[in-house]
């Protein structure tokens, strides 16, 4: 794979990446640290990536599995535990600003899940996946899938009662 061939498939892929960097990681700055990485490891390893399968999937699982991989790092900690300690130091009180447009709510609301939830409904709604292409993406079996959505979907009928999403509404 050649120079510009790489940077074509970084152009057509950055945007879809970051988003789906930041649905795990919940910070702009990470998720765009984490897909330079991921994209300079495929540079560095191009000539292993076999053309097997979807190169968008190859680098999606890569992308997946670096997000992991910061959430599960001492520096992710380390800032979790500073934000708690200055929230908890200073008690702020945070007062919720009147939103306006409703899927920011439910964007908000989504990212709160927790991450087993999240990143079935993000890939099921949002990229409009269906339930066995997502079990292939993350390695789990179908009925896992099923069983996150319909948990996740529950979290969050319970947290935008007043919120009409037609997700919610039909079941």
């Amino acid at each position: 794979m050649n120079t510009k061939k790489i940077e074509e498939v970084m152009f057509q892929n950055l945007e879809f990446l970051i988003r789906l960097a930041y649905y795990y990681v919940k910070d702009l700055q990470v998720a765009e640290d984490i897909v330079q990485e991921v994209f300079i490891k495929f540079y560095n390893n191009k000539s292993k990536y076999e053309n097997r399968g979807e190169l968008k999937a190859f680098l999606t699982k890569m992308t997946v599995n670096k997000s992991k991989d910061y959430l599960k790092s001492w520096a992710y900690r380390k800032i979790q535990l500073q934000n708690k300690l200055f929230l908890s130091a200073f008690e702020i009180i945070h007062d919720e600003l009147v939103r306006i447009d409703e899927q920011t709510i439910i964007a908000d609301a989504i990212l709160e899940l927790p991450l087993k939830q999240r990143e079935v409904l993000i890939y099921y709604y949002f990229h409009e996946m269906t339930i066995v292409a997502v079990a292939s993406l993350l390695s789990i079996p179908e009925s896992t899938v099923k069983s996150r959505l319909r948990r996740g979907k529950e979290i969050l009928r319970n947290q935008l009662k007043g919120i009409e999403w037609e997700v919610l509404l039909n079941e």
